[in-house]
């Protein structure tokens, strides 16, 4: 009979210890789980310092090309750089090749016009996202949702009163260009 109870004794050990490590594993979940709420909510901060930056990189850049134009001359067609993340989103003109566009903003407009000529409806921006290999975490689908309105603010793309986007390049009209269009 001693051995009987040995045998449940040394059960009962193990069964306490399963538990306590069922306790930490829960408790490392729990941590994990709180950890990623905390980097996604730093991602998208970084998302959207990074879209302050651009916009004021972009207003300072009209505010100069506005005190230094020259009434009634010509201005001559200088190329641009090549474009560096960061870099700010032109508006779209006839002739403006994409190649102006920093790579991140390139490969947004290339998922889309893969769907263009298949006919395909527009995509969401957990779609685009998805395509880009980003996969769907709230942070990666807002930070292509920013630059793909960015590109429709800008007549790169068609964003739909859905919120959804396609392909599609129209003129908008920049403020001290002169043109309505």
């Amino acid at each position: 009979m001693s051995k009987g109870c040995a045998v449940a004794s040394v059960l009962g050990m193990l069964e306490e210890r399963e538990t306590a490590a069922r306790v930490r594993v829960e408790g490392l979940r729990e941590e994990v789980a709180h950890l990623a709420g905390v980097l996604e909510a730093a991602e998208i901060e970084l998302d959207r310092r990074v879209i302050a930056r651009e916009e004021l990189v972009e207003a300072l850049a009209v505010s100069a090309a506005e005190t230094t134009a020259v009434p009634g001359a010509e201005q001559e067609i200088v190329p641009s750089p090549a474009p560096v993340p960061g870099s700010v989103v032109p508006p779209w003109r006839e002739g403006l090749p994409v190649t102006v566009l920093a790579p991140d903003y390139q490969r947004i407009l290339g998922v889309l016009d893969e769907r263009r000529p298949a006919g395909q409806g527009p995509l969401r921006a957990r779609e685009i996202a998805m395509g880009l290999g980003l996969g769907s975490t709230s942070a990666k689908v807002e930070g292509v949702r920013s630059k793909a309105r960015r590109l429709a603010e800008r007549g790169w793309l068609v964003q739909e009163a859905s919120g959804a986007f396609t392909a599609g390049r129209r003129r908008v009209a920049v403020p001290g260009d002169g043109s309505s269009a």
